[in-house]
C-alpha cells in the first residue's frame, strides 16, 4: 500500500478575502471612463446599516444580484419589479460600463435619471454582504458565476459552507435564492455542497429556465456551445 492511502482528507480551506479575478478587460473607450466617473457614483449603494434607505424610496423588498455581469438580468428585474430594491453587485469594470450604458445614453452621464430601484455595488460582493443587517433580503440570485474549475481554486467558488452561513444571516426565512450555472465541474459542486447543509430547502434543479427568470448573454453563450445549463431555487429556512 502507498505511503498515505489512509490519510484522512484534507479540509476545505475557507474561502479568500477577494473572490474575483480581474477587474478589467479591454481598455476602457472616453464613453466607459465618463459612465465610471459620472454615472457610477450615482447609482452606488452605499446604505449597508439600512439598506432600504439607499433607494429613492423605501422598498417593499430588498433583492441582490451577486456578479450582474453585463446588467441584461439586474435590468429586466428592476423594470418587471418597480416596487422592489435591488442591489446588483458586480467588480468587472466592462461590466459595469455594460449596464450602465443601457441605463443613460451619451451625453447624460452626469444628468439623465436613473432608475429609483436600482443601485449598484462595485467591490466583493461577501464584503456587502458580511455588512448587511440580519433578515435583510427577501431574494438572491446567482447566474452563471466563475466556476473556478480548477480544485485548488474551490475556496473560491461563491456557493462554498461558510457562504452559506453569511447567507443564512442576511436571507429573510422564505427567502428565495436563485443559482444557474452551465459548467459541469461547478454544477456537480453545487449539488455536493447542497446535499451537506441544512439551511436552506432545496428543490430538485430544473434544466429548463424557469419562468420569471430573466435570460442573461451567459446562458445564451452556453445553449449556443452546447452547454446545459442547471437552474436551482432554494428557500432559507
Amino acid at each position: 500500500m502507498s505511503e498515505g492511502v489512509n490519510r484522512p482528507p484534507r479540509p476545505l480551506k475557507p474561502p479568500p478575502d477577494r473572490l474575483y479575478g480581474r477587474q478589467r478587460g479591454q481598455t476602457l473607450r472616453p464613453r466607459q471612463k465618463k459612465l465610471l466617473a459620472e454615472t457610477l457614483p450615482r447609482l452606488r449603494f452605499d446604505s449597508a446599516a439600512d439598506p432600504a434607505a439607499g433607494f429613492a424610496a423605501r422598498p417593499a423588498e430588498i433583492w441582490l444580484e451577486v456578479g450582474f455581469g453585463g446588467g441584461e438580468h439586474a435590468l429586466a428585474l428592476a423594470a418587471a419589479h418597480p416596487g422592489i430594491g435591488l442591489i446588483a453587485c458586480e467588480v468587472f469594470e466592462n461590466g459595469i460600463c455594460s449596464l450602465l450604458s443601457r441605463v443613460v445614453p451619451e451625453g447624460g452621464e452626469a444628468t439623465a435619471p436613473l432608475p429609483g430601484n436600482l443601485r449598484l455595488w462595485d467591490d466583493d460582493a461577501r464584503v456587502l454582504l458580511r455588512a448587511l443587517p440580519d433578515a435583510c433580503l427577501d431574494r438572491l440570485f446567482l447566474l452563471f458565476p466563475d466556476p473556478w474549475p480548477k480544485a485548488r481554486h474551490a475556496k473560491r467558488r461563491f456557493v462554498h459552507p461558510e457562504m452559506l452561513v453569511l447567507l443564512a444571516r442576511v436571507l429573510k426565512s422564505g427567502a428565495e435564492w436563485r443559482i444557474a450555472s452551465d459548467d459541469p465541474t461547478y454544477q456537480a459542486w453545487v449539488a455536493e455542497v447542497l446535499a451537506t447543509q441544512a439551511l436552506f430547502g432545496v428543490q430538485p434543479p430544473a434544466q429548463e429556465r424557469p419562468p420569471g427568470w430573466p435570460p442573461t448573454r451567459y446562458e445564451a453563450k452556453a445553449l449556443a456551445a452546447g452547454r446545459q445549463p442547471i437552474y436551482w431555487s432554494l428557500r432559507k429556512r
